[in-house]
């Protein structure tokens, strides 16, 4: 009852704290920090923490935990703490910024949609060559990687299980990893949200068959590994998009609807792509989709936080980005790899183990120890508030909320996929800087023309 009790106090000082800073919590108007909150907090590992602490959790990988009476209450209160002064570091930044979540969050969403510039077809032809450009890296993708799941699906996968093919094509793709996942896997999407919006505000044929084209280039590359979550965030994508440009208007019935549908089409990929049809594993709590949503993403915070420091040495800075790393060269290592090496070895050794991704605080943890676990949620805070304000007061043109758009979905998964990846993200920084600079170059460009052109008039006395 204890921990039922701090659990309930907990919800409702997060709630209230994470409503303040985000301007709203309603589901028919999400938002970068809602979306957070109801994700990767609230669902993906708030609730999941409680039943592990209760212990009636009964999952597989808390099964693995050494004192477990002792690890179980320890990470029910690193998961507490990050649900309270996570928004408490947001408050902050918001206060020092002086601003008003509700009332800029509101007037975001009432604000027309603008263009770019006023030289339509340069930018067309920029835009075009880029998205050219994004296509070459798919086909480069399907060449570098031996064998694409998506197609042993349609033509026949005797050799191996599409489980262990995932893996191959995650862990043994022949070409440039940082080159696929920046120009295929992360451009893409984004390219056909900025070109339906394109297709939108002008209503123009070129720029439909330039969103058609990209809108299958996404489809594929969420799909060709047959990871199930891609698609579906991609999809939630296109949503808000859709929503944030005025073409959708969602209510709680519709809310419904797409959650059936997803839930429909969940259970059919694990169907197909697991093998699973057992009618128990998809009703449990702790195992199948279920299982999926409420454990997988926290009990590995649980390992980090019992394997660290007591198993395995901690890793001071290992697990900060290659880039980092390679300065004073040390090997890089993660920590969800490690841990699932530790605890799944078999998984390992049989190719269908990868990753146990999990809440950002436990890969801080496994660097620095409970310090990492304080500094990380107050730094990850700071950013996720700073980026959201950014966003907010840009101007709303399609460029600006196709990116507040993949942030809003992107920085969720990160959170519940490690802590480095908020230091130095290259894909996060490339897109920000190719956007954002072609933007700014448009602009200054624009400003240009138009003084030389009004220079011009002038000396000829033209009127």
């Amino acid at each position: 009852m204890l921990y039922i009790s701090i659990w309930l106090v907990i919800l409702f000082l997060s709630t209230a704290l994470f409503r303040y800073v985000s301007g709203s919590l309603s589901i028919v108007k999400p938002n970068l920090v809602s979306i957070i909150y109801y994700y990767s907090l609230l669902v993906s590992s708030f609730v999941g923490s409680l039943l592990i602490a209760l212990g009636v959790d009964h999952y597989y990988m808390t099964a693995k935990l050494f004192r477990p009476d002792e690890y179980r209450v320890i990470g029910f209160v690193v998961v507490c703490f990050v649900m309270v002064f996570l928004p408490l570091s947001m408050l902050l930044v918001s206060k020092l910024c002086g601003f008003e979540a509700r009332t800029e969050f509101s007037r975001y969403l009432e604000r027309p949609v603008q263009p770019v510039t006023s030289r339509s077809n340069e930018f067309f032809y920029c835009f075009s060559a880029l998205s050219g450009f994004s296509i070459l890296a798919i086909l480069y993708t399907i060449w570098k990687t031996p064998h694409v799941p998506i197609f042993a699906l349609i033509t026949g996968h005797e050799e191996m299980s599409l489980a262990e093919l995932r893996i191959q094509a995650s862990l043994h793709f022949k070409g440039n990893i940082l080159f696929r996942n920046i120009f295929a896997l992360s451009l893409t999407p984004l390219l056909s949200l900025m070109a339906y919006i394109f297709s939108v505000l002008t209503n123009e044929f070129r720029w439909k068959i330039l969103f058609f084209l990209l809108f299958i280039g996404a489809l594929f590359v969420n799909l060709y590994d047959l990871a199930k979550s891609p698609i579906f965030f991609y999809l939630i994508m296109f949503l808000l998009v859709r929503i944030y440009i005025g073409e959708t208007k969602l209510s709680a019935f519709k809310v419904m609807v797409y959650g059936l549908v997803g839930g429909i089409v969940l259970v059919g990929m694990y169907i197909v792509i697991q093998g699973v049809n057992d009618v128990e594993s998809f009703l449990a709590y702790n195992k199948g989709p279920i299982g999926r949503i409420i454990f997988a993403q926290i009990a590995p915070t649980f390992l980090h936080l019992n394997l660290f420091g007591e198993v395995l040495p901690f890793l001071y800075g290992r697990s900060l980005p290659s880039i980092l790393t390679g300065l004073f060269d040390i090997d890089n290592v993660r920590s969800a790899r490690m841990v699932m090496a530790h605890v799944f070895p078999e998984r390992i050794e049989d190719g269908t183990g990868g990753v146990l991704n999990t809440l950002f605080v436990a890969e801080a943890y496994a660097n620095f120890g409970y310090l990492g676990i304080i500094i990380g949620t107050l730094y990850v805070g700071i950013v996720i508030q700073l980026l959201y304000i950014c966003f907010l007061r840009l101007p709303k043109n399609p460029i600006f909320i196709s990116l507040l758009v993949y942030f809003s979905v992107n920085i969720p998964r990160t959170i519940v996929g490690g802590f480095t990846d908020f230091l130095f993200n290259p894909i996060w920084i490339l897109l920000a800087v190719l956007f954002g600079g072609m933007v700014l170059f448009l602009r200054v460009k624009a400003d240009i023309w138009v003084f030389l052109k009004g220079s011009l008039l002038k000396k000829f006395n033209i009127r």
